[in-house]
């Protein structure tokens, strides 16, 4: 077996077990994996200041507390906010469901009344059928949920454990990265090298810019649909920046929720049309000057590929997996593009035969 047989056939059973691991070990991975992206995130804060002669403990220490002192904050200002508008929720929930039976119900009727006697007992069967299984669906999720990533326990290793492990990768990332590199093969260092700057490129390109974006987003939406009047305008806002992570993914949602919303609450149409305005506009910044200008175009991670990342990374590996869903997807954007330029490159591509 010749050398490079050996070294794939070597790298392939490192990278099964490595997966094998995660697998095994997902349910108590979610500190260590958050502790892990605050520390990447906040590694680049910690470097300059200890450019400015700050020793490497201290300037860990203190870009932590100010992450953490930011994030109490916003808790503190945002639940009572969110809080108070549940609360109004609640209370006119009621009303909105009167509203949309006062309006659906007549047109269903006619509807009905169209359609043949036998048709009209097949839908209500179906109908029947379907809440029962969506109701079913419905609670074997919140069972999930309660019992595994949103457990007591859970929360509390979370809120106590991530902030130690990302002091200790703060404080040491250098060394590690220094080790990690001690143990490359001489041969190929070069190689890999080059491609792990990629990948950190892309990740860093990418995760910082799109949480940027993603606060940007949020807060512009949650302050405008709320001066527009909007009832629960600073969740749907919020919620919105938040899963405008996922490209797209957040403005569908608010567009149809704030939409849905306006059309029940007001009875002027041009509110309505600001309320769509609104998440016009939004996307037409997003796409024209935030993600050009903070994501950029050469970061080489296709909205797509983030997306489909993200089920995956959550279907096979839970929360777990859905923190790990981007990382992964760029290591394997930069060896996909890296291996496509060496085919390209060699002879199997132009039609020579290769040399043995």
């Amino acid at each position: 077996m010749t050398t490079s047989r050996q070294q794939l056939r070597f790298w392939l059973i490192g990278l099964g077990f490595l997966v094998v691991a995660l697998w095994l070990l997902s349910s108590i991975l979610l500190p260590f994996v958050a502790g892990m992206a605050i520390a990447y995130l906040l590694d680049p804060m910690v470097d300059r200041l200890e450019r400015l002669r700050l020793p490497r403990w201290a300037g860990t220490t203190l870009v932590l507390l100010f992450f953490l002192l930011m994030l109490v904050l916003f808790v503190l200002l945002l639940v009572p906010l969110v809080q108070g508008q549940v609360t109004h929720l609640v209370e006119v929930l009621p009303q909105y469901a009167t509203i949309v039976r006062e309006r659906t119900l007549p047109a269903l009727d006619r509807l009905l009344h169209r359609l043949p006697p036998a048709d009209v007992e097949r839908l209500r069967a179906a109908a029947g059928n379907y809440a029962g299984d969506m109701a079913g669906w419905i609670a074997t999720l919140v069972t999930r949920i309660l019992s595994s990533g949103m457990a007591i326990f859970d929360v509390l290793t979370l809120v106590f454990i991530t902030p130690i492990v990302a002091f200790y990768l703060m404080r040491d990332w250098d060394v590690m990265v220094a080790k990690v590199d001690s143990w490359l093969p001489r041969r190929n260092i070069a190689t890999i090298r080059e491609q792990a700057r990629e990948v950190d490129a892309t990740l860093s390109g990418f995760v910082r810019g799109q949480a940027t974006v993603c606060v940007v987003l949020g807060l512009f939406y949650a302050l405008a649909l709320s001066a527009a009047g909007l009832d629960f305008g600073l969740v749907i806002g919020l919620v919105s920046g938040l899963l405008s992570f996922v490209p797209y993914v957040g403005t569908l949602f608010g567009f149809v929720a704030s939409t849905g919303l306006a059309l029940l609450q007001f009875d002027e149409f041009w509110r309505v049309g600001l309320v769509v305005g609104i998440f016009l506009f939004g996307q037409a910044v997003e796409g024209n000057v935030l993600t050009p200008k903070l994501v950029g175009d050469k970061v080489g991670l296709h909205a797509v590929w983030v997306m489909f990342a993200l089920l995956a990374g959550g279907s096979l590996f839970g929360f777990v997996g859905v923190l790990l869903a981007v990382p992964v997807a760029a290591v394997i954007g930069v060896l996909t593009r890296f291996a496509l330029g060496r085919y390209l490159s060699s002879g199997y591509y132009q039609g020579q035969t290769p040399e043995p």
